[in-house]
């Protein structure tokens, strides 16, 4: 069993039609958690059209306007959690959970500063739930964690969460409570930014999700059951098996098991029937790409365009153009695309872990609507340059690294290295596990080596961390000894959850408590 801890000492606009686009912002100042954001940035972003693009998730949630008090504006939304049926594509219908008779649920986007207050009201059959506001720092009794933050919100009860939208940026809300994630209790939340630092023209928002046409179980009973093994099996088709990464081959086995999903969709539209998105030739697009999904990693591409990478967990980098990216459970990235190759393209999402068929959109040229959907999968899916973690440069001033006032080593591990249906941090089995203990003001360090087979997307709530020269809020651990290291400073008090993204490691263990004492 680890020992986690080592205590250390102290050290000593829009833009209308035309216009320029590319105007340089003005010098501003922004404070963010301890954090400041100056200096010469990179263009106004001109945004003449906000659009979701297809699919049930595209559509708005319709929010009353703000109230203005002296505290700020103030925006009332409201989200029903309850049964829904959703098409995904001709004939499949998926009878699920969703939220305000939706899948994904609507998109609930307000302007930075404004003031959110959500009531959630329980139209679930028989069960309590929760609405976790990823990546925002919220107070902590607005995490919505169950038995951590709150109770469950009971069934026909109703609660509400009230919270500042800031900073800027693409975050998401989802039930944090047992696996209704992935019944589809999930939607995009979006920050505007009072001063972009890109331009661009358009933007579309993706929301990248698993579908699980059954009732989740949890790993000891699919693996029980039989259920999960074979097609779920890691690297049995996914794109680390394919490019016969390290960690990856046909023994699958050796890897854990991964949940029977029916497909992977985009914006809840399955491959056959793709959700399309439009852009103009010349045009910069800018695409959130979001992913809440139960357990998998997708890498994304676009056919025909390479992607300029903006910002990593809704916070703002040097842009960086890349031809493919990694986007762990939890993770977000906003890339700009030039639209500057007519045609109809595909945006695909291929799973690294699993055999299912990537998911697949549309970028569709407004003066292409005779023109076919190019076949096969974007080139840029297995060539060109792929984003790593080191290529992310923040715009805004982070914490000088230096030693941190406390430090914690933590191993992951679990699925076939030890029982299959356990998964653990520092040697210990959530709820079972003792707290991550920290002092208010102490910039503390996190350090994680992978010793299992599968892929780990590292969550904590309540803070930005650094990770190199960017904050993020979620962090890729590869399998077969990688590592991954953080250091976050302790400036929001509370209780915080720390686990695992995938949903099924999280239950299986794989979660800790990060506590202020």
């Amino acid at each position: 069993m680890d020992n986690p801890e080592r205590r250390l000492p102290s050290p000593p606009r829009s833009l209308a039609p035309g216009s320029d686009r590319r105007a340089f912002l003005r010098r501003g100042t922004t404070a963010l958690a301890g954090l400041t954001l100056g200096g010469p940035l990179f263009p106004l972003a001109g945004c003449r059209s906000r659009e979701g693009g297809g699919g049930a998730g595209s559509e708005r949630l319709p929010a009353t306007p703000p109230q203005a008090t002296a505290g700020g504006p103030i925006r009332e939304v409201r989200l029903v959690a309850g049964p829904v049926e959703v098409e995904l594509a001709p004939g499949r219908v998926w009878r699920t959970w969703g939220y305000n008779g939706r899948y994904p649920g609507p998109e609930i986007r307000v302007r930075e500063g404004e003031r959110l207050r959500i009531t959630v009201q329980n139209d679930l059959p028989g069960v309590g739930t929760t609405v976790h506001w990823h990546g925002v720092p919220v107070p902590n009794p607005m995490d919505g964690v169950p038995g951590l933050t709150q109770e469950p919100v009971p069934p026909g009860g109703s609660m509400v969460y009230d919270f500042e939208a800031t900073p800027a940026g693409t975050y998401m809300y989802h039930s944090h409570q047992d696996l209704q994630l992935d019944r589809g209790l999930l939607g995009p939340l979006v920050v505007e930014e009072a001063t972009p630092h890109v331009a661009y023209d358009r933007e579309h928002v993706l929301v990248l999700d698993d579908v699980l046409l059954e009732e989740p179980r949890p790993l000891s009973e699919l693996i029980e059951s039989g259920g999960g093994m074979g097609e779920g099996m890691m690297g049995r088709g996914g794109m680390m098996g394919r490019r016969g990464e390290r960690g990856q081959g046909r023994g699958g086995m050796m890897g854990g098991v991964v949940p029977p999903y029916a497909g992977l969709a985009i914006n809840g539209r399955l491959p056959e029937a793709p959700a399309e998105f439009e852009a103009r030739r010349g045009e910069r697009v800018r695409l959130r790409l979001i992913n809440p999904g139960g357990a998998t990693t997708y890498r994304v591409a676009v056919g025909g365009h390479r992607m300029t990478v903006t910002h990593t967990d809704g916070r703002p980098v040097e842009p960086v153009t890349v031809d493919r990216l990694d986007i762990g459970a939890g993770e977000r990235y906003d890339v700009v695309v030039e639209a500057d190759n007519p045609g109809v393209w595909p945006i695909a999402a291929a799973t690294l872990e699993g055999d299912a068929a990537p998911a697949r959109a549309v970028l569709r040229y407004t003066d292409a609507a005779g023109s076919a959907l190019r076949d096969g999968l974007p080139d840029g899916l297995q060539s060109g340059r792929m984003l790593r973690y080191g290529d992310l440069q923040s715009v805004e001033t982070l914490p000088p690294e230096g030693r941190p006032d406390r430090a914690f080593d933590l191993t992951l591990s679990g699925g076939m290295m030890m029982d299959p249906g356990v998964w653990a941090m520092g040697g210990e089995v959530y709820p079972d596990a003792p707290p991550l203990e920290v002092r208010e003001g102490e910039r503390v360090r996190v350090n994680m080596v992978n010793r299992s087979m599968m892929l780990h997307p590292m969550h904590l709530h309540g803070h930005f961390f650094r990770v190199g020269n960017v904050l993020k809020d979620t962090v890729l651990v590869r399998p077969h000894m990688g590592r991954a290291s953080f250091e976050f400073v302790a400036d929001n008090p509370g209780r915080w959850f720390f686990h695992c993204h995938n949903l099924y490691h999280l239950h299986a263990g794989m979660a800790r408590e990060v506590r202020y004492v």
